[in-house]
């Protein structure tokens, strides 16, 4: 029985260490790519660089005008996660906490959501920014974006509510506790681990976004985000395969750093919930 267990721990190691390297073999190829010139990357695309090209950043860079993509990305991301987290805590808390038939059909309204491709939705929200006076400006992609989100993240944090016990939302009641101060006081500490991940999600699909970004702000170095700036490079620079990855790489440093700092708390969410438990 032991000998069996040691070697389905053993197993259970080696698949972990396999899931790993498939994990970090792609991101070591980016870097290494990154320091190489175009002939390099295609005689010896697994090897360390033979002359570490540190310049190919500084040209993605400048090439792609990654400064002001940077932070047109940051305001769009996180003003579009804001009004995402802003709307769907109230709606998860109603849909959580109120039963019957009505609660039913206004869950499955926002699970329709899911049945829209973004195709689909192009042309009338070209429409609609013009109509409204918005095209080519990024405060419409604020307003805009968290309807594409609102689904998934008022599904997920309803279902993370619902396993609050009622009883807390009583007993601050009984205590004069509002509706507002139970929501933020209560619901949204407890159900930490589905904010983050609702989180998270949200804001890899907003800093991914490239159909809308492309059509509404267009390829204004002054206005476009990062995704709209990377093909850019592949006219710039002739397709220069080593700028071109440094330029990803750049990109990506944010989502990592966000990723990492968010899976934190998110973990010390768990284990605090698990130890009150």
């Amino acid at each position: 029985m032991a000998s069996r267990r040691r070697s389905g721990l053993l197993a259970g190691h080696i698949l972990a260490w396999l899931y790993a390297l498939l994990l970090i073999l792609p991101l070591y190829y980016l870097l290494t790519t990154s320091l190489k010139d175009n002939a390099e990357v295609f005689d010896h695309p697994f090897a360390l660089p033979s002359d570490w090209l540190v310049e190919n950043f500084t040209d993605a860079w400048d090439l792609a005008s990654l400064g002001p993509a940077l932070g047109n990305s940051v305001l769009i991301t996180f003003g579009a996660e804001a009004i995402t987290l802003a709307l769907a805590f109230p709606a998860a808390y109603g849909l959580a906490r109120s039963g019957g038939r009505t609660a039913a059909i206004v869950e499955k309204v926002f699970g329709l959501g899911f049945l829209i491709p973004a195709f689909a939705a192009l042309v009338p929200t070209v429409l609609l920014a013009i109509e409204l006076g918005m095209f080519q400006m990024q405060a419409f992609l604020i307003l805009f974006l968290p309807a594409t989100a609102l689904p998934l993240s008022v599904i997920l944090l309803t279902q993370f509510m619902r396993t609050i016990p009622p009883e807390l939302e009583e007993s601050a009641m009984m205590d004069g506790a509002g509706r507002w101060t139970v929501l933020w006081r209560i619901y949204v500490p407890m159900s930490a681990p589905g904010v983050i991940t609702v989180a998270i999600l949200n804001f890899l699909g907003f800093w991914n976004e490239y159909l809308f970004s492309l059509v509404i702000l267009g390829p204004d170095p002054d206005l476009r985000t990062v995704q709209v700036a990377l093909p850019s490079l592949t006219s710039a620079t002739m397709i220069q395969y080593g700028t071109l990855a440094a330029a990803c790489l750049i990109t990506l440093a944010p989502v990592y750093a966000v990723y990492i700092a968010l899976q934190r708390r998110m973990e010390n969410a768990l284990v605090d919930g698990a130890v009150k438990s």
